[in-house]
């Protein structure tokens, strides 16, 4: 498993996260059940940080978020980034 397919795992898969949105060092995402959430299994994928609030988890990856971004979301939605699973 690479450390993307683990992040998308500790985020409770594809089909839990609704948005994702890169800003500075973070992702911003909206899940559709916080429950889903592995946070140890996202811990392990390499984040420096998490940030829980309610559906809103901000996981902090550094500089390079907007390409893990991307490259989630190619993974996610087979396209750039994109919110609202669309």
């Amino acid at each position: 498993m690479t450390k993307l397919e683990q992040m998308i795992a500790g985020l409770g898969g594809p089909e839990n996260i609704v948005e994702l949105e890169p800003c500075i060092t973070r992702l911003r995402i909206e899940v559709e059940d916080p429950k889903a959430l592995d946070l140890e299994t996202l811990r392990d994928s390499g984040c420096h940080g998490i940030m829980n609030h309610g559906n809103g988890i901000q996981v902090v990856v550094g500089p390079q978020a907007e390409l893990i971004a991307e490259e989630l979301s190619e993974l996610i939605w087979g396209s750039e980034i994109e919110s609202d699973g669309q």
